[in-house]
């Protein structure tokens, strides 16, 4: 059973646990943008990194993605899912803290910053297995599409904010002493978490198959379940081409094609952050008009058909630059209609004894296509220019609608059971 179905009416503002998660969530996230920006300056303004090894840098924390579905199969039986995420936010406080000591005795090196890298990614993965059958327990399922919504809004914010707090504050503090803050989010997070009382009740029985056979039936239970099967394959395909179309590829584009300023382009960013957070705040509502299966078609076409207006550009400075701009906003807003409806709905339709494993089958499968995206990415740009790679993206992507067509997706209203359903627990279909 998950969390009691409390009515859908009931702010989860007035839920103290949910605030409490929340606040933690959205500091950490604060955090995370502030490591973004000091860890590759490390790299390079300390170490001078080249760009193949900052690139590696960022390959490292995406790496321990491909082991989540063997770390999931071991979380599932974990009968306390909150403690390993408070074991994962210590850890990579713990892991960052490590940095300004060796800063400080003027030690730090490549090889450190790789480690950090790997092993912070290693605890992300931790504590994003753990997540789900946490989050059931803690968010009823008539509040998981508002839930989501507040979650993604406060992540959305951080993009458009944490930059322009994290600069200054590496500048003043250097980038070593500002992994400081980051490493402090992750502990309020950690005392946060602490102070979220849920039950956990213990895995239904313990299986003694290996660790892989245990993640392999989570794969498998992924392809075999209609909904889950085609929302991987929707998002595994667009997250694939917008890759393609990374934001490396995109920022080349814009200055070399396009002839735009840094500070151009970090404003049209910064525009399609907006469009993230206004994306993230407007979910509920465009689920409960149209539909939550709606929204997940929506969202996975608004994602990345935008990148098309951009690849289109052409013309006055002004008509360039308000075209990345567009761009940016509406793939934005689309790619938090799409996680934010599909992320609920996949909470819904997993069952408890497999959430974990789940998580980490898709984390494999979704997280792994990133880096041979932007490998592929890289490759068409260099046979057939940087123009047709965008616009290559942009179609490809908006065909991942093809996975969710001949699904039951487009057809889900709701994600809570009614009269309709015969006291199914299935969500509503329209």
């Amino acid at each position: 059973m998950t969390a009691p179905d409390r009515s859908a009416a009931t702010s989860l503002w007035r839920d103290r646990r949910f605030c409490r998660f929340w606040a933690g969530q959205s500091v950490s996230q604060f955090g995370d943008r502030i490591t973004e920006l000091a860890l590759p300056l490390i790299a390079v303004g300390a170490l001078n990194a080249t760009a193949n090894q900052v690139a590696w840098l960022t390959a490292l924390i995406w790496t321990p993605n491909l082991l989540a579905m063997v770390l999931g199969a071991w979380v599932d039986q974990r009968a306390r899912k909150r403690r390993l995420m408070i074991l994962a936010d210590l850890a990579r406080a713990a892991v960052l803290l490590s940095l300004p000591a060796a800063y400080l005795l003027d030690a730090v090196t490549l090889g450190q910053l790789y480690v950090v890298a790997l092993l912070t990614g290693a605890a992300g993965v931790l504590f994003n297995t753990a997540w789900p059958p946490f989050f059931v327990r803690l968010v009823p399922r008539a509040s998981y599409v508002d839930a989501q919504s507040k979650l993604s809004a406060a992540r959305s914010a951080s993009y458009v904010v944490g930059p322009a707090m994290g600069g200054p504050l590496v500048q003043v503090l250097t980038a070593p002493v500002a992994v400081v803050v980051d490493a402090l989010t992750f502990l309020v997070s950690a005392v946060l978490i602490a102070r979220v009382p849920v039950e956990e009740p213990p895995p239904a029985a313990t299986e003694t198959s290996s660790l892989l056979r245990r993640g392999r039936d989570g794969l498998a239970f992924v392809v075999r379940h209609p909904v889950l099967r085609a929302g991987l394959g929707c998002a595994a395909t667009v997250n694939f081409f917008t890759f393609v179309a990374g934001s490396g590829l995109f920022v080349l584009f814009a200055e070399r094609s396009l002839g735009l300023s840094a500070a151009v382009i970090g404003i049209a960013f910064g525009i399609g952050a907006t469009g993230s957070l206004l994306g993230a705040v407007l979910a509920p509502r465009i689920s409960r008009r149209f539909g939550v299966g709606r929204g997940i078609v929506m969202g996975s076409v608004l994602f990345p058909a935008p990148i098309a207006i951009a690849a289109a550009a052409d013309g006055p400075l002004w008509l360039c630059a308000g075209a990345l701009a567009a761009a940016e906003f509406l793939s934005g807003f689309g790619v938090m209609l799409f996680d934010v409806n599909l992320n609920s709905l996949q909470a819904t339709v997993i069952p408890d004894a497999m959430r974990s494993r789940v998580a980490g089958a898709y984390s494999t499968i979704n997280y792994g296509v990133r880096p041979v995206g932007a490998v592929v990415g890289g490759l068409l740009a260099t046979f057939i220019g940087l123009r047709a790679t965008l616009l290559v993206a942009a179609v490809g992507g908006a065909l991942s609608l093809l996975w969710l067509l001949p699904s039951p997706i487009p057809r889900i209203r709701s994600l809570v059971p009614d009269d309709t359903m015969d006291g199914d627990s299935r969500p509503v279909a329209s």
